[in-house]
């Protein structure tokens, strides 16, 4: 793992919203810390994310999942728009209530072609996460 960031928060911000300029931007995930092995992410509070029941849905926290293994990846590699997801693996463990939705991917391998990293999502606290997320990234070459 490198001890060393090529994107700190502000960079990645910025990346992501030149990569993905639609959307309503007091609505968007942001970056609020990137450290060397890690990121952590928050998604504003919106009446849309919530499902039937009144908690996050499910594809809200999967979605968040990625932006945060994408961001950890570009921070840890630089700017790659075609770095992509491989494989999502998501673990619901308790409702999400209703509240900004927060990430924090930690990186568990960066090599040449793939980025393993794992992603806690809560809205309560970190100590109750509603989910966690293992996602691996391709690097093009």
């Amino acid at each position: 793992m490198t001890d060393t960031l090529k994107l700190d928060a502000q960079a990645l911000n910025a990346f992501l919203l030149r990569a993905f300029p639609d959307g309503d931007e007091d609505r968007r995930s942001r970056v609020v810390e990137a450290a060397p092995g890690r990121v952590r992410m928050v998604l504003p509070s919106s009446g849309c994310l919530l499902r039937p029941g009144g908690v996050v849905s499910g594809p809200t926290m999967m979605s968040l999942a990625d932006v945060a293994a994408y961001a950890l990846v570009l921070a840890h590699v630089g700017e790659e728009p075609m770095a992509v997801t491989t494989s999502l693996t998501m673990h619901f463990l308790r409702p999400a209530r209703p509240g900004d939705l927060h990430a924090e991917a930690s990186l568990l391998k960066l090599g040449r072609r793939i980025a393993t990293s794992e992603i806690a999502l809560w809205t309560e606290t970190p100590e109750r996460a509603a989910a966690r997320a293992i996602v691996a990234y391709a690097i093009p070459s």
